[in-house]
């Protein structure tokens, strides 16, 4: 699907603020409310728009602790990175588990309450995974930019 400028633009606010109404999203876009539900509608039938979520302040929820965790494993067979990312998957502290190139197989973003949580979750959980030959983590000190928008233009 191609997007034209009233879809980018459409996507640019739902991203900044998905409760706003269908008529003040009109209102911004110049069009019917009729037209942007419609619009909306197309986005999430085509899979463009692709789920509606609560975006949290971590610290006030006790998850202000992030780490960046590097993975190896001791091999790189599939059958070892398929059960690692069966069980990753099952982490509740780990947000984000990306598979790269490089040094290291994995990186992890892992939130929890402090750095004695992470040292409970390190040692009970993530160690405990099969197929980890080293681990390498990394202490977010300051948050300078975090979005979860893409810019569309």
């Amino acid at each position: 699907m191609n997007l034209d400028s009233t879809d980018k633009k459409l996507l640019g606010m739902l991203q900044e603020d998905c409760k706003k109404t269908t008529a003040a999203l009109a209102i911004k876009l110049n069009l019917s409310v009729t037209a942007v539900y419609e619009r909306i509608k197309k986005l999430e039938r085509e899979g463009i728009i692709d789920k509606y979520v609560v975006l949290l302040n971590r610290t006030k929820v006790e998850k202000g602790f992030v780490v960046f965790c590097h993975i190896k494993l001791i091999q790189h067979t599939k059958e070892f990175l398929t059960k690692f990312e069966k069980e990753v998957i099952k982490l509740k502290e780990v947000l984000e588990c990306h598979h790269v190139s490089g040094e290291y197989d994995y990186i992890l973003k892992i939130v929890v309450k402090d750095m004695e949580a992470y040292r409970e979750f390190l040692v009970t959980k993530l160690t405990t995974l099969d197929h980890i030959g080293s681990t390498h983590s990394t202490f977010m000190i300051s948050e300078v930019k975090s979005t979860t928008s893409y810019n569309l233009y």
